[in-house]
């Protein structure tokens, strides 16, 4: 096994917050944890420092403020004798709660040579020794409240550990010397994953979304509800780097009645040619990866695209985008491997499933969906600032499904709902193809 996807292995599902005794979280904790900072050993210390657009951050940033967040939400109310290492990093380390305090602006993050990366260090060592102590002796009447705090940290960290590795990718491509993050990556499987294939799905009632009683799931996931779906079809695996070729050499950047509106404009004051990270060159194409520059994988699913790339393509091949509930429908009864952090490749890879079996729904690429990022029926947010984590971005933005190779295994769910704006490319996102039945 790797030696990232042997440290990065999950352990056996944990119980609920309700049954399970704090000192097992306090394991779980530390084993996230130090997942982060693994992430980090390939990183010089100029590389941490590094904001390479507004969208990005830099990694020490990410380090200091998954740290914050037990700071802010466990440690100040729930330990009385906490003291912070320095109370301006409650500004600095800030994302967005404007009902805490005030955030330090997103696009400096990169203008802050100090705290160092050895100081984001101690702070991550000083709030981990003041978190085993709190899990260690929880206060009794306060334990349920910790738990559930703890396990929405540890799944918050979790997702910056994906978001450290596509802003290390993005960091790391802006040089033209192409660094490699890491040159032991696990290399690709030589598959073929062959023509695609539609599978058929019934008109009916469906019910849709998690319940939030059941197990972990953020607020946005739930409440459950019911949705009609009209019989549709959907595409057995995603659409690959092949295909996506065969839409550029169509001369599919330069077809406005391909694109919405919005997208054709992007495209036009972006300059697209082609998805983010390729390069062409004489003999073939390239892209960038976390491995270092590589040729194109035409097997391998189509990555780096945005929401109107994708819906761009979905209408030049005669077909659409799923919506989220179709996806959801297609994912409740699929199995749930797939090419995650743990298989150690950090690179979407080609499918191995053939025909009527239904191949990536989870890992490789999140998976762009026509549905735009919008409460369920009977939504309540958390109370209390943590109501912000998720409900405040619900407008201007689209839903992506499923995980991608830069997700933790144990941190995705059929019903598991990301989201960015549509021009968004620096994500590990792609995309399947939808059509009526």
């Amino acid at each position: 096994m790797p030696p990232l996807a042997h440290e990065l292995a999950s352990p056996q599902q944990l119980e609920t917050p309700d049954t399970l005794h704090t000192k097992e979280w306090l394991r779980r904790y530390q084993r996230i944890r130090q997942a982060s900072e693994r992430l980090c050993q390939p990183l010089c210390t100029e590389d941490y420092v590094i904001q390479s657009m507004d969208d990005v951050s830099p990694p020490k940033w990410h380090l200091a403020h998954v740290t914050w967040f037990f700071e802010a939400f466990l440690l100040a109310p729930f330990q009385p004798r906490y003291r912070p290492l320095d109370p301006v990093y409650d500004h600095l380390f800030n994302s967005y709660y404007e009902t805490h305090g005030v955030p330090f602006p997103r696009p400096h993050r990169g203008t802050l040579s100090r705290p160092t990366v050895a100081d984001v260090y101690r702070y991550r060592a000083h709030v981990d020794a003041a978190m085993a102590e709190l899990l260690e002796s929880p206060p009794p009447e306060h334990a349920g409240e910790i738990v559930r705090r703890v396990e929405l940290g540890l799944h918050h960290e979790q997702q910056h550990q994906e978001l450290l590795l596509m802003d290390i990718k993005h960091i790391l491509a802006q040089n033209p010397l192409c660094p490699a993050y890491r040159d032991d990556l696990v290399p690709p499987p030589a598959e073929t994953p062959g023509d695609l294939a539609w599978l058929e799905h019934a008109a009916g009632i469906r019910e849709i979304g998690h319940d939030l009683q059941t197990g972990f799931a953020y607020d946005n996931e739930g409440p459950v509800h019911r949705q009609f779906l009209e019989a549709f079809q959907l595409a057995n695996r995603p659409v690959t780097n092949a295909e996506f070729l065969a839409f550029i050499e169509d001369g599919g950047y330069a077809r406005p009645e391909l694109w919405l509106s919005d997208g054709w404009q992007q495209v036009g004051q972006a300059g697209w040619q082609a998805p983010l990270y390729w390069v062409r060159r004489e003999e073939g194409w390239y892209h960038y990866t976390l491995g270092g520059l590589r040729p194109l994988d035409p097997q391998a699913p189509a990555v780096h695209v945005s929401f109107f790339e994708a819906d761009a393509f979905a209408r030049w091949a005669g077909a659409r985008l799923p919506s989220e509930a179709e996806w959801e429908v297609a994912a409740r009864d699929a199995s749930m491997g797939g090419n995650f952090v743990e298989s150690d490749h950090l690179q979407p890879v080609a499918a191995t499933a053939r025909g009527s079996a239904m191949a990536q729904l989870f890992g490789d690429v999140w998976e762009w969906t026509g549905s735009a990022y919008r409460p369920y029926p009977g939504f309540r947010a958390l109370p209390g600032t943590l109501g912000e984590y998720n409900g405040k971005f619900m407008s201007g933005q689209m839903v992506l499904r499923g995980g991608c190779c830069a997700t933790p295994s144990d941190h995705i769910r059929p019903t598991y709902r990301n989201f960015f704006p549509p021009h968004a490319r620096w994500a590990f996102s792609g995309f399947r193809l939808a059509r009526e039945a």
